[in-house]
């Protein structure tokens, strides 16, 4: 989360005031798949899951194998849920990356993208960085997800994009986008998720509402054992605007509306102690089902992409809107 040529965030302000201060034991019920799909991807065994390394392709394989269990179809052109992509790094170096794309049909034609990218630090000055919050919490996240609606047929088509190289520039994202598996035009919404488990104050942030307000009625920000906050994607925010700091920026720059759940930056952010014993293991299994939940919600939705469409278009003409 937050990619590396951005400088690290500092302590910041909540940005819903509206939200109750109040402090909760959470649900008390703990999420055993959730919770051990986290401690293997972040187990030193997976070496820090970096970008080309034999940790990633080991995570990969982990990945690949959750969703072939779970019957995720793969598209023709992504061979075993592969899509392999080069990008160029900072050093000139040629890089190759490779998403994670699997998919459950709908009744529609509408599609939404749930995503978390699998990748992260690798080893560094001989520590390894496990990124069990970042981001093993949300390939975790998008596992569950896609064990509920493998069970329970979605509306909308549902793409689950476990993305490679986030932490060199939204890379996988990118290439996502830029040759997406189905007609960009038929992607609805874009459902990110990048550090959800790690938060002593159990506070789940959601950004996204600023520039899309349509999808806030999707999200339910009176949970009683979370306190979910919309915020950081207000431009004026500066760094603390996360608008294009996860995977989610690849959706925004092609004008997908998008959500993006994560938590703030807390003291093992980027560091070699973001290991499974550091995260706040309650709180992550309600956020993962409050991101369950607005997934939901947002399916539930009949002609999706175009009940977005016109909302946005009313919000950006308001004086156009018909009146009866």
């Amino acid at each position: 989360m937050k990619i590396l040529y951005i400088i690290p965030l500092a302590m910041m302000l909540s940005c819903c005031s509206s939200v109750k201060n109040q402090t909760s034991a959470g649900s008390g019920k703990l999420d055993n798949q959730l919770l051990k799909d986290v401690e293997v991807l972040s187990s030193d065994a997976y070496q820090g899951r970096k970008t080309g390394t034999k940790g990633a392709e080991m995570a990969r394989a982990y990945i690949i194998e959750r969703f072939q269990k779970l019957g995720l179809k793969s598209y023709p052109q992504n061979v075993k849920y592969a899509q392999e992509f080069t990008f160029n790094a900072r050093s000139g170096a040629k890089v190759n990356g490779t998403n994670i794309i699997g998919y459950i049909s709908g009744k529609g034609t509408d599609v939404i993208v749930v995503s978390a990218h699998y990748d992260h630090l690798g080893v560094v000055k001989d520590q390894v960085f496990n990124g069990a919050d970042d981001n093993a919490s949300g390939t975790a996240g998008l596992l569950k997800i896609a064990a509920y609606f493998a069970k329970n047929k979605p509306n909308n088509t549902i793409i689950f994009a476990s993305f490679d190289a986030e932490e060199m520039g939204l890379q996988g994202a990118k290439a996502f986008v830029a040759n997406p598996p189905v007609s960009i035009n038929t992607i609805a919404v874009n459902i990110n998720m990048d550090m959800i488990s790690h938060s002593d104050k159990a506070e789940l942030y959601i950004a996204g509402t600023f520039k899309y307000p349509e999808l806030k009625k999707y999200i339910d920000t009176n949970r009683k054992e979370i306190k979910v906050i919309l915020g950081h994607d207000d431009p004026k925010m500066g760094h603390d605007d996360w608008t294009n700091q996860s995977d989610q920026g690849a959706f925004n720059a092609k004008n997908i509306p998008f959500l993006y759940f994560g938590v703030e930056d807390h003291k093992d952010y980027h560091k070699a102690t973001d290991e499974y014993s550091t995260i706040t293991k309650q709180f992550f299994s309600d956020a993962a089902n409050a991101v369950l939940e607005v997934v939901k919600a947002v399916d539930k939705q009949t002609g999706l992409q175009q009940s977005l469409k016109d909302k946005m278009r009313m919000m950006d003409n308001p004086q156009k809107v018909n009146k009866f």
